[in-house]
């Protein structure tokens, strides 16, 4: 590698080549079964993912943003509900409840953490009730990897009777105070798009739940909401399956998620100590551990595409997470905000940059991302 070829952001053809010909052959095993839709591989990922995070029900799904759906679909989201929702996050968290025709109620973040800031909870709390609305629900967003507060947002939200949903995309693999993520919260979504900590090689999900009768509706909404017979609809459902390839490259996947948890941590770690002197960290909460979705730091507002121009003349990608908080895109700036604004949000949108992060970044490729960013920095 040349001083200037660029380093990857994530990097997956390093993860494939280590999972190898074993990985390769559990795809044509399912090209040469026919069983593309719902084939064996489905439950057993199910199972395992179960397994894996503590909750017990796993329920795969086409994607992520279907998983937020169907638990909504469960919960019966209505026109004249309303649920808290992160701002500084994907558009997916806030879309879904769209929707349903009920209203999202942006809620600020925590500085340390980027995830929901309780206080700003309990004030949209309030503006839900202003407005007339009947406030349901809260989704917390376990961003870039960090698990969001669930001891304090948890009495929170019973409370106020509200359910509280884990959206757990890029958290999905963390730890909050010795319990895993998919296990926290009334019940849980996430995703496993390619990028993700745990990601397959298209679109994919899970849901996660505590009761049998909840997985039989969830089967039931995520099938067309078909009865005991296929033509026999019962309630109004989705085509939210996943397919049995995307099943069978997460079977690997998982089976060496955890040394890759690991692996993140030590990336982690060198990144806080090669940076921390010069520009702002992400810290992890004490009886937390991080799965690192992103690697996100704060940087000056005012230097920030500069920044990201020196990097990238050096080889070093960098992504920010993100431009707009989602009050304040075009599609959803007539919804209601918590309190008297989402400063913490804003400011992070306008100072947050994300570097590599990946389980298989090299030290040598690293030291070159922070000997950039330093550089640049200084500058």
């Amino acid at each position: 590698m040349t001083a200037s070829a660029p380093i990857a952001f994530i990097d997956l053809q390093a993860q494939r080549a280590r999972m190898g010909a074993a990985l390769e052959e559990s795809i044509l095993r399912v090209v040469r079964s026919g069983r593309y839709i719902m084939g064996p591989e489905i439950g057993e990922l199910e199972r395992k993912l179960s397994e894996f995070c503590g909750a017990p029900y796993a329920l795969s799904c086409a994607n992520g943003t279907d998983a937020l759906a169907l638990l909504l679909m469960l919960k019966d989201l209505k026109p004249g509900q309303a649920v808290l929702v992160p701002s500084f996050t994907f558009a997916a968290t806030g879309e879904v409840v769209v929707w349903f025709g009920a209203t999202p109620i942006f809620v600020d973040c925590d500085e340390a953490t980027f995830c929901v800031d309780p206080a700003s909870a309990e004030a949209g709390v309030a503006r839900a009730k202003a407005l007339g609305l009947e406030p349901v629900g809260m989704i917390a967003v376990d961003l870039f990897g960090h698990p969001a507060d669930y001891d304090a947002l948890e009495p929170i939200a019973r409370k106020h009777g509200l359910w509280l949903m884990s959206d757990c995309a890029q958290g999905f693999g963390a730890t909050y105070k010795g319990r895993r993520v998919g296990a926290l919260g009334d019940f849980a979504a996430t995703s496993f798009f390619p990028a993700k900590p745990l990601g397959c090689y298209g679109d994919g999900g899970a849901v996660f739940v505590r009761d049998k009768e909840s997985v039989a509706v969830l089967e039931s909404l995520r099938v067309h909401g078909q009865g005991e017979d296929k033509y026999d609809n019962v309630r109004v459902g989705m085509n939210g399956r996943m397919d049995t390839v995307q099943a069978a490259v997460l079977l690997h996947k998982l089976a060496i998620f955890e040394d890759e948890i690991e692996a993140r941590q030590r990336v982690a770690a060198r990144y806080a100590e090669g940076l921390g002197d010069v520009c702002g960290v992400p810290r992890v909460a004490e009886g937390c551990v991080s799965t690192w979705a992103q690697y996100t730091i704060r940087v000056p507002a005012d230097r920030r595409a500069a920044i990201v121009e020196d990097l990238k003349k050096a080889g070093v990608p960098t992504a920010i997470y993100y431009v707009r908080p989602m009050h304040r895109q075009t599609a959803y700036a007539a919804y209601p905000v918590a309190g008297n604004g989402l400063p913490v949000s804003e400011r992070l949108s306008r100072e947050a940059l994300s570097l590599p992060m990946h389980a298989y970044l090299t030290e040598v490729d690293q030291d070159r991302v922070v000997r950039a960013l330093r550089a640049a920095l200084a500058g």
